[in-house]
């Protein structure tokens, strides 16, 4: 009879993405404003088993989103302290940030790694302006208008600077989003000129309006293409926006994914039910990875499967 000899089981990193730049005071009370509150927010998160925690900042007086590292210094180091998750900057910002302005906080900090949108794209967030009729803040439906009339910028030349000085000049590296199938292209285009190298996270998007949508198919079409373009050399992951979160996030680990949750991405937990916390929604994905007999990976592990440079080689 043949040695059974069983394979290491397949380590699942589960990312958390904080607060993010989306959803505005008035859509939650759980979203988190402050530095007091990112920082628990976060804390919670990890310990409930968030190996990477994605941060964005937000002025602690009205939440609108900031790109101001003063703002960053008021919470990245209390967290560092208190957890070894892989601390994850945007240099996303919000709308209307400059690509100097978004990459201020990440280069004054040189995180472990940050995220990286892979093409130039409408972001509609308009939509959102019907399910509230009043307001907590004057700039909040001004926000949410002007995404009608909005591009997200990523050139390429901008992607290149990115590259160049975060990534070569402070050995960052990153979780790559990719809301359409051209973004794996142009993904693949930076690999072939050596400006990125394996081992590759690509974070794939649905359900943002304008880029893919959030449909079972293209999250096969998505996992197609890259497998493709980038062989065994890269780390999946799956977010979807709103309702589609656990699902997709499911169906993405189902796959071999990694999985994205947190009130950045969603503001629920259920159907009809408003999450208190980052931390139900990592719990939640968590049981569910548990459910399907995956094993859920811990900080250290996903900095080796990352390829990352580790907590101490950072500047926070």
């Amino acid at each position: 009879m043949a040695e059974n000899i069983s394979k290491p089981a397949r380590k699942v990193i589960i990312s958390c993405a904080v607060t993010g730049s989306i959803h505005t005071p008035t859509m939650s009370d759980y979203l988190p404003q402050t530095p007091a509150e990112i920082t628990a927010s976060a804390l919670g998160a990890a310990e409930a088993g968030a190996a990477i925690l994605h941060l964005h900042a937000r002025d602690p007086e009205d939440g609108r989103p900031t790109p101001s590292p003063d703002v960053f210094q008021e919470f990245l180091p209390k967290i560092a302290e208190k957890t070894d998750a892989v601390i994850n900057i945007t240099t996303g910002g919000g709308h209307n940030m400059t690509v100097q302005q978004r990459l201020e906080a990440p280069m004054r900090f040189k995180p472990e790694m940050c995220s990286l949108n892979m093409g130039s794209m409408n972001f509609g967030l308009f939509p959102m302006l019907s399910r509230y009729p009043n307001w907590r803040h004057d700039w909040e439906p001004r926000y949410l208008e002007n995404s009608r009339d909005f591009i997200f910028r990523n050139t390429f030349k901008d992607i290149e600077y990115i590259l160049e000085h975060l990534g070569e000049g402070c050995g960052t590296r990153f979780e790559f989003e990719c809301y359409d199938i051209g973004h794996l292209y142009t993904l693949a285009h930076f690999l072939e000129r050596g400006l990125v190298k394996p081992p590759l996270y690509i974070q794939s998007i649905f359900g943002i309006l304008g880029g893919v949508g959030a449909d079972p198919g293209e999250v096969m079409h998505m996992r197609s293409a890259a497998d493709r373009l980038f062989g065994s050399d890269y780390q999946w992951s799956i977010l979807a926006a709103g309702r589609h979160q656990m699902n997709f996030c499911t169906m993405g680990a189902i796959l071999g994914g990694n999985v994205r949750v947190g009130l950045e991405d969603s503001l629920y937990i259920g159907k009809g039910e408003m999450a208190q916390s980052n931390a139900d929604q990592v719990a939640k994905i968590r049981r569910i990875l548990n459910e399907l007999s995956l094993e859920v990976a811990t900080p250290a592990e996903a900095r080796a499967l990352l390829d990352l440079k580790g907590a101490d080689a950072t500047a926070i």
